[in-house]
């Protein structure tokens, strides 16, 4: 995965501004007392409103430096390298716990800061911090279809529906370049965990994508646009997709599918190599404010662990539920765990499917 979102749309954006507006006028800017120093912050690409960052800026007087990263691999290569200065990083919740075992988080103590209490504590998920201990829910969201409604004459519930269409219209679709998401696809439409270790879920699961395959055009994360040019009927994508499906929600639709799927979450840790703690602790406070969690999300298009937060953004957003699934779909959603030395069957699992022709 290369991003978790894209650039909004220019409504989006409007929206994102005017709440930035509301946003500055809540904060008390004038009465910030000016901190010394610097703020290292290593996330995702496009993975934060730089609106946010601003107003932390204007707030504390914390000069932020942003970096980047593509996979949580990557993050963790260049942690575990010996890279110096960053302070904060945002990894999956999975990949938390790996850092946890490798003793590379800094504890907080975050969760007796008093903005903690608009925490969801269902979002409390890392293992190796079921209290919030060292790091704070940041983002959260779903992996589904988009799909282009002219291209396939209806809206579709999920993959088997996809499937059969597509079969039936001779139509391509797009699958993710990622390893476990696209055996999760076959695991759950077999009714399996997507953490199983068990050889014969996976042998399963690889004959189902497989078989699928003549229905599918690419594997890529860029599959986005020629679902919107109808070169491509539906793609498995992120919920990021939305901001398509607002722009267009007459061309394009994006779903989860009803047989389940999967979820992702990211959680913002503060390294133990952080040569900035203090700073970094001030942001994690900073990012309990719901007014500031609302802006991001104006941008971003996420779901959110900051329950105040979900009723201050845009309409559409707020009342979306592809972002803010009900409590039955929730139910349907699994979140990757953790493999250790088992990742090495689904390895070969996926060289499998990639390489079957």
């Amino acid at each position: 995965m290369t991003t978790r979102t894209t650039t909004g749309t220019s409504a989006l954006k409007r929206l994102a501004r005017g709440l930035l507006i509301g946003t500055a006028a809540a904060l008390s800017f004038a009465g910030a007392a000016l901190a010394d120093g610097e703020l290292n912050v290593f996330n995702w690409g496009e993975y934060i409103n730089p609106e946010v960052l601003k107003a932390f800026e204007a707030e504390t007087g914390i000069k932020v430096n942003l970096s980047t990263y593509s996979s949580n691999e990557e993050m963790l290569a260049k942690v575990q390298g010996g890279a110096t200065g960053y302070d904060i990083v945002f990894p999956s919740v999975w990949m938390q716990d790996i850092m946890a075992k490798l003793d590379l988080l800094e504890k907080t103590d975050i969760n007796q800061y008093e903005g903690f209490k608009n925490i969801d504590p269902n979002f409390l998920r890392a293992k190796s911090d079921p209290k919030g201990e060292y790091c704070l829910p940041y983002a959260w969201g779903t992996v589904g279809i988009v799909y282009n409604k002219k291209v396939l004459g209806k809206d579709i519930t999920g993959w088997k529906d996809l499937l059969a269409t597509v079969k039936e219209k001779g139509l391509k679709i797009g699958l993710l370049d990622d390893m476990r998401e696209v055996i999760s696809v076959g695991l759950i439409l077999n009714g399996k965990s997507v953490n199983t270790t068990d050889p014969n879920d996976l042998a399963q699961a690889a004959d189902t994508v497989i078989a699928m395959k003549p229905d599918v055009a690419a594997f890529s994360y860029d599959t986005r646009p020629m679902v919107m040019a109808g070169e491509l009927a539906a793609a498995h994508a992120f919920v990021g997709a939305m901001i398509d499906v607002f722009a267009n929600p007459e061309l394009e639709g994006y779903v989860i599918p009803e047989e389940g799927a999967t979820m992702y979450q990211e959680d913002i840790c503060v390294l133990k190599t952080s040569p900035n703690k203090e700073n970094a602790k001030k942001f994690l406070e900073f990012y309990t404010k719901p007014e500031i969690v609302a802006l991001n999300i104006a941008q971003q298009t996420n779901g959110t662990a900051n329950v105040p937060a979900r009723t201050m953004t845009p309409p559409q957003i707020a009342q979306s539920q592809e972002i803010n699934p009900p409590e039955d779909v929730m139910k349907r959603l699994q979140i990757f765990e953790d493999l250790g030395q088992a990742v090495r069957l689904y390895d070969r699992t996926w060289t499998k499917i990639k390489t079957a022709e």
